[in-house]
């Protein structure tokens, strides 16, 4: 594929709002997660809250679209100019030519969740003032992004589970490749909910402690939320030396369980393979792999033994959902951005919560952060069903050097 530039991309999660509070805790391995205090929850695990989402206000004229997931989304694309740059595209290339292309996983069923509660007690009627288009509807995030951005390009959301907004990178390159748009706003914001936190706690995934992924003796997951955008378009003719490209993605489709990897991590493999490729690549120049790294020991050991196939001991690996949580729609996007951060900063995060290596999965793997020369990242995100994606990122300077 050829590549595209990241002229723009913010993260919010539980380690804070922007680049900024992003960098300084990935600098220092700090970890977000909190015991859960989240609405009525009565569960003994930790979360990866966002601060300050309740007291986000929406503009009056986007009220119909009011919930915890906008109001993240809100939240998120204020910060480091992002939204004032995707204006900026709009204004650029027009409107119709910026697609607005975001991930999730339960959108703002937390709205509808809430609504049950108020019921009417004889007909079981939802409350007059229940939208489900605005909130609920899977499609509201890319909706309410679009009216903000001004952008009237092609819109999606993608619904994959943990890949969700990670392949919104490959659909993007491949409209701009095909000539559709020129700059796509992509991201991915997933909020926390009663039906996430109950639903892994039924599947006996959620973990009683802060997440340790790939620990010997991981217990499984902390579901966070996070917001994270990038703007994607060509770079420019005279682009910054220290750009951070999307280089190339690889997306597969392994079916072996609805909830459980392929054992041996074969749609994994497929999918760091495609990216590769894509990026005309070989393993060998890959510098760092920011993992799916869920803690739960199926995941964690099916991506290990992929990894080990594919690129043996010699790269760097590690985990960011234990400084994170899972942010589930959300991670592939929030993890992409954390790579970016890699190239642009010369640092391998750790995985705060990891304490001792699963001896079984033979990785390179870091447990703190530290500084390295960085030229090409990898990450990757594993989601449900085996939809699996890998999205390969490099610097400029690295990518102009090579040819």
């Amino acid at each position: 594929m050829s590549p595209l530039a990241l002229s723009r991309y913010t993260a919010t999660s539980c380690l804070g709002a922007g680049l900024a509070a992003t960098r300084a805790a990935l600098a220092a391995g700090r970890s977000g997660l909190t015991p859960c205090d989240f609405e009525t929850v009565a569960l003994d695990t930790w979360i990866g809250r966002v601060a300050g989402v309740e007291d986000v206000a929406l503009p009056p004229e986007m009220a119909a679209y009011d919930c915890r997931n906008n109001r993240l989304a809100l939240l998120g694309l204020r910060q480091d100019g992002f939204l004032d740059a995707a204006r900026a595209a709009v204004a650029r290339y027009g409107a119709h030519r910026v697609a607005v292309l975001l991930g999730t996983s339960t959108s703002g069923i937390l709205e509808t969740e809430l609504a049950y509660r108020q019921r009417d007690p004889a007909s079981g009627a939802l409350p007059a003032g229940f939208n489900y288009r605005g909130t609920h509807n899977i499609y509201s995030v890319a909706e309410f992004t679009r009216e903000l951005s001004g952008a009237r390009g092609p819109a999606w959301v993608s619904s994959t589970a943990c890949s969700s907004s990670a392949k919104v990178f490959a659909s993007a390159a491949r409209l701009i490749e095909a000539g559709l748009v020129d700059a796509a706003i992509v991201g991915g914001v997933d909020s926390l909910c009663l039906t996430t936190l109950y639903g892994f706690n039924s599947l006996e995934l959620v973990a009683d402690e802060p997440s340790r992924p790939y620990d010997a003796a991981r217990k499984g997951i902390s579901i966070g939320e996070a917001a994270a955008f990038a703007l994607l378009e060509r770079p420019s003719a005279a682009p910054d030396g220290g750009t951070v490209l999307l280089l190339g993605s690889g997306e597969s489709s392994d079916a072996y369980h609805m909830s459980s990897p392929h054992p041996e991590g074969r749609g994994a493999r497929q999918a760091m393979e495609q990216a590769l490729a894509s990026a005309a690549l070989a393993a060998d120049a890959i510098d760092y792999i920011n993992l799916h790294g869920t803690g739960t020991p199926s995941n964690d050991a099916a991506e290990g033994k992929a990894v080990q196939a594919l690129f043996g001991d010699r790269v760097p690996a590690s985990s960011t959902k234990g400084a994170t949580g899972h942010t589930l729609g959300a991670a592939g996007a929030l993890e992409a951005v954390f790579s970016a951060l890699a190239l642009a900063d010369g640092l391998i995060p750790g995985s705060p919560g990891t304490r001792a290596l699963d001896p079984a999965l033979a990785l390179r793997y870091e447990c703190r952060p530290r500084q390295a020369p960085l030229q090409h990242v990898l990450s990757n995100s594993f989601g449900f069903g085996g939809t699996n994606c890998s999205l390969l990122f490099g610097r400029l300077a690295a990518v102009e050097g090579a040819r």
